[in-house]
């Protein structure tokens, strides 16, 4: 007996060791790979999951996953041996009232499929209230100076409880369930003893010998009970795990709504773009963005793109980098459609510099060579300086060693702007786009990003964004968005003698200028 004592608590840790290492290594697997799905994923993906709903799977449902696949792994080989064992010993014991034993298990089985198929219910919408409690909180932290600005704290507050409340009522109904459960199955269980017993007792003058084995059919019938509720547990925390699954499943088998051509060549584009009445609608918007936009850009010309707010512009940048694919129509480089054109070719001749700069965790050195990780420091020194961030940089204790957190907070919006600028200077793209750049800073440093920016679109075919005019006045050619299409094209000498809107909208911000 001690030594089967001891055999069973070496292999009950082998168990747990083993079991905790498969059910570590599988989903950190599964994490992997469902996260560079998610890479591969356009912005219409994205955003038809939503941020906080990708996160939730990420990490709430690949815990769910881990603990069932740990639990099956733990429970799979002793639960049927102990379960089958106990039943067929509860029947030879007491040949005659084989029936009590199936009775027994047929209850709890069928108590156990209906705490499952509600449970299973709740588990789903638990799930989903989860992906709202992580977009309210990602939302929230994302505009938090929105919301002091505005002092709107206790009504986010309030809208956050009201959504944790209701979180929290699925888990209380799923917590009740659970909690019936057990006391379900022993009081079937206890029923069936006080049956066989009072069954034994009524045939005791006919079957003497019966008395002596109650004792032993009690401890067997509770074997059972206790396995099978373990089982049951197990079952519960498949279903729970089951939904995770699906909704991670969701995510793998969902195809990327861009697909690149990755058996085209990988060259070097020339720099000549053409958009050949491109039509593009957002996904779930009944209304086109773009409608029949048309016009070139030769090598090295600098465009400058204009027009009111909602009119497209942005648009433009999204598809130049494919990150939508057009409704109809085509974008051509150098003659070759762009969805001909290999993801890693496309994002490597195309440099981006947002209206709101994103920096990473990390040092300034690593957020500047980012889009180029095997720059050397001389190479990030010569971008950084070539962007007006340099002496800023060598202003700081650590210099480029200093540490970003918090997406650069400690930065100001300019700052961080020219940091960017210096991180897409660095990949020395042939095509540039300059998307609102200036828009958030002060005069002094608008001088310096415009500074920055001359230095980047030098020789290079570029898209500048702009809402100030005085951005883009040099332009090749001005582009002019209105109600989804290009109403004025040309250089701002050619749109000034149109006396248009380019003419009315120059003369207006000279104005005030």
């Amino acid at each position: 007996m001690i030594a089967l004592g001891l055999i069973a608590i070496v292999s009950g840790i082998v168990n747990v060791y083993y079991a905790a290492r498969i059910a570590q290594g599988v989903t950190s697997d599964l994490r992997a790979e469902t996260y560079a799905k998610i890479q591969s994923f356009s912005f219409g993906n994205i955003e038809e999951f939503s941020v906080g709903s990708l996160t939730t799977r990420l990490i709430n449902d690949m815990n769910q996953v881990m603990n069932m696949i740990m639990q099956l792994f733990m429970q799979l080989l002793r639960m049927p041996i102990l379960i089958v064992g106990s039943f067929i010993f509860c029947i030879v014991i007491i040949p005659r009232y084989w029936w009590v034993t199936v009775l027994m298990v047929a209850l709890i089985v069928e108590f156990g499929v209906i705490v499952l198929k509600k449970m299973r219910a709740l588990f789903g919408k638990f799930q989903e209230k989860m992906d709202q409690i992580f977009n309210q909180a990602q939302e929230t932290l994302q505009g938090v100076r929105v919301v002091k600005s505005f002092n709107q704290g206790p009504q986010e507050v309030k809208k956050f409880d009201q959504t944790s409340d209701k979180l929290n009522d699925y888990n209380i109904v799923i917590g009740y369930w659970f909690s019936s459960v057990m006391p379900a199955f022993q009081l079937i269980a206890y029923l069936v003893i006080t049956l066989v017993v009072f069954l034994i007792g009524r045939a005791i003058a006919s079957h003497p010998t019966d008395v002596t084995v109650i004792s032993p059919f009690v401890n067997y019938i509770l074997t059972l009970l206790w396995t099978i509720m373990i089982a049951g547990m197990t079952m519960m925390q498949f279903a729970r795990a089951q939904i995770s699954l699906g909704r991670i499943g969701e995510v793998l088998a969902t195809q990327p709504a861009v697909k690149f051509n990755e058996a085209a060549n990988k060259d070097e584009l020339g720099g000549s773009v053409e958009f050949d009445q491109v039509t593009f609608t957002y996904p779930g918007s009944k209304q086109p963005t773009l409608e029949n936009i048309s016009f070139k850009v030769k090598p090295g010309q600098m465009v400058g793109i204009v027009g009111a707010t909602g009119s497209g512009k942005t648009t433009i940048m999204n598809l130049l980098n494919r990150f939508y694919d057009v409704d109809a129509g085509k974008i051509t480089f150098d003659g070759t459609d762009i969805r001909q054109i290999q993801l890693s070719s496309l994002r490597s001749n195309v440099g981006i510099v947002l209206q709101d700069s994103v920096l990473f965790s990390g040092t300034i050195a690593d957020n500047i060579r980012y889009g180029k990780p095997n720059a050397t420091m001389d190479e990030v020194v010569a971008a950084a300086k070539q962007a007006n961030i340099h002496d800023f940089i060598m202003s700081l204790p650590q210099k480029y060693d200093t540490w970003v957190s918090d997406s650069g907070s400690v930065f100001s919006t300019g700052q961080k702007q020219l940091i960017s600028i210096a991180r897409t200077i660095l990949t020395n793209p042939p095509f540039l786009i300059l998307d609102e750049a200036t828009s958030n800073v002060d005069t002094v440093t608008e001088e310096k990003i415009q500074k920055a920016m001359a230095a980047v679109i030098a020789g290079r075919t570029s898209f500048v964004i702009a809402h100030r005019l005085k951005m883009i006045l040099n332009s090749d050619k001005i582009v002019i968005l209105k109600d989804r299409e290009v109403i004025e094209a040309g250089n701002h000498q050619q749109l000034i003698k149109e006396r248009g809107f380019y003419y009315k909208l120059y003369t207006d911000q000279m104005a005030f200028d």
